[in-house]
């Protein structure tokens, strides 16, 4: 108990001791982070404060590796995988901590946390089944690995993009760290339970510095080394017991980053952006916008963290019980984030049916442009081009196509198809024009499409894109009439149209 205690007290100091340290070099290297439309704060903040987190996690767990205790000899039964372990961490909290002072692309991130939780797996931890027990197993076989990955990108991404407000990161990780503890104490690892409380101490020796107002933030440093540490972690406590109540315990206590993760990936994916692209639709952006104060949002998020952790960490004496309580735990998250907007399913399901609309009309809007470029390129004259012109229009279900150009050198040409029937006359149009070049004439030409703004203008703009492509690629190849010339060889291009001329419409 003694080395537990020395752990945590120690990891706290140390983490008291250099958070200041490391805020002053900040501040004289100009490494902060600058108030801008998706900040809360008003003023510059040191952002490397969790290079704090990880030289206090370090010191005490390496330290560790030298007692000649019982405590020592199992860290040293099991070396390997703890070196791994926080070798990887370290790799991401390094990482992290060059995103703060350079930048870093999100593709590059990404590809070194997989990487690192690749190597994690490839020194054997990983979740090779999930079971309650020995009453419900399931292995995964070689699907451990992707498995794995996943799980420790997630967590990882998960607390770092709740990293929004003071205090709100690192209090909750805390929090998951302690819960972690419990239950590697409860379990009787104690590698894992010294690893949960060095951590556990430096974030609380951090918060002294990180709660509202914030002196300093963790950075990407501190959120990835922290959130990979966590979920590597949790995987490790899973392999010496029910995988099902140590990979649970984790969820419920990070369950607030996670889901507010889950979601903004969601978001992200009806509105068709980038799934690392920005936004203020946060669980914590949320609140703010509801009224409440900062320090009262974090507070808040603080309340519903306790809550499920506690419900998770009951989990390690349900027994059968335990499946109920975890859902319970997850129940509570859903109905935090239905009220203040984070989960709108019919909303949801609508965009996800518009998604659907639009994709399938751009399959088909695409195969109509693919019949008239083929049509185009087996038109032997330009009657037989302006007919695939009309043809294609009258696939997309555009109201009129005007091709003009003015008198000069050669004749002037006005061509014009219109659709046969239109079922409302009086409808608002919206009309684009196209420039483009013709062989043999000094003056640009140009195409007016007219079509109706229904439904989707973002599928309206798509066949127009798509017909100002035919238009430019073919086109121009047309033979038009030389100068002194009267007309354009004309052919009726469909029943109910007459014969275009170069002189007047159709």
């Amino acid at each position: 108990m003694k080395t537990y205690v020395a752990v945590y007290f120690g990891a706290a100091l140390i983490a008291m001791i250099l958070t200041p340290i490391l805020s002053r070099i900040a501040k004289a290297r100009g490494i902060v982070d600058a108030p801008g439309v998706r900040k809360v704060h008003d003023r510059p903040i040191p952002r490397i404060g969790g290079l704090a987190i990880l030289v206090a996690t370090l010191s005490l767990v390496l330290g560790v590796l030298w007692l000649h205790n019982t405590v020592g000899a199992a860290f040293r039964q099991i070396r390997t995988h703890v070196l791994a372990l926080l070798g990887a961490a370290v790799i991401m909290g390094l990482m992290g901590l060059v995103d703060d002072v350079r930048g870093l692309p999100a593709r590059v991130k990404l590809a070194v946390q997989v990487l690192a939780a690749v190597a994690v797996c490839a020194f054997g931890i990983r979740i090779d089944e999930i079971g309650n027990g020995g009453i419900v197993s399931i292995k995964f076989g070689w699907l451990s690995w992707p498995v794995t990955v996943i799980w420790i990108v997630g967590i990882t991404n998960a607390v770092n993009f709740i990293d929004g407000l003071d205090g709100l990161a690192s209090g909750i990780a805390a929090m998951a760290c302690g819960a972690i503890a419990l239950f590697s104490l409860w379990s009787g690892q104690v590698v894992m339970a010294v690893l949960a409380l060095a951590l556990l101490g430096s974030l609380t020796g951090f918060l002294f510095f990180n709660f509202n107002p914030a002196k300093v933030f963790l950075g990407d440093g501190g959120t990835y080394f922290v959130g990979f540490t966590i979920a590597a972690a949790s995987v490790l406590c899973a392999q010496k017991t029910a995988a099902l109540v140590g990979l649970t315990l984790p969820v419920l206590a990070l369950g607030v980053p996670i889901m507010d993760m889950l979601f903004s990936i969601l978001r992200r994916v009806l509105e068709r952006r980038s799934i690392m692209s920005a936004d203020r639709q946060h669980i914590h952006h949320r609140l703010l916008r509801m009224g409440l104060r900062q320090r009262h949002v974090v507070l808040l998020i603080y309340l519903v963290t306790l809550l499920t952790a506690g419900i998770g960490t009951c989990m390690l004496i349900a027994g059968k019980a335990a499946p109920v309580l975890a859902l319970l735990g997850l129940g509570i998250l859903l109905i935090v984030f239905r009220l203040v907007g984070a989960v709108r399913l019919r909303e949801s399901i609508r965009i996800m049916y518009r998604n659907l609309v639009n994709a399938r009309e751009a399959r088909q809007d695409r195969q109509r442009f693919e019949n008239a470029q083929l049509m185009m390129r087996e038109a032997p004259s330009f009657d037989a081009r302006w007919k695939a012109v009309c043809t294609m229009a009258e696939d997309m279900g555009f109201e009129q196509v005007r091709l003009t150009s003015p008198s000069g050198r050669a004749a002037a040409l006005n061509l014009l198809w219109r659709r046969a029937s239109q079922d409302e006359p009086h409808a608002r149009l919206v009309s684009v024009t196209i420039p483009l070049t013709l062989p043999n004439r000094s003056e640009s030409a140009r195409l007016a499409v007219t079509f109706k703004p229904n439904g989707s203008l973002e599928a309206a703009g798509t066949r127009v894109a798509l017909f100002g492509r035919l238009i430019d690629e073919n086109f121009p190849k047309a033979e038009v009439a030389e100068d002194g010339g009267d007309e354009v060889n004309s052919l009726p291009l469909f029943p109910h149209l007459p014969t275009a001329t170069s002189s007047g419409t159709a």
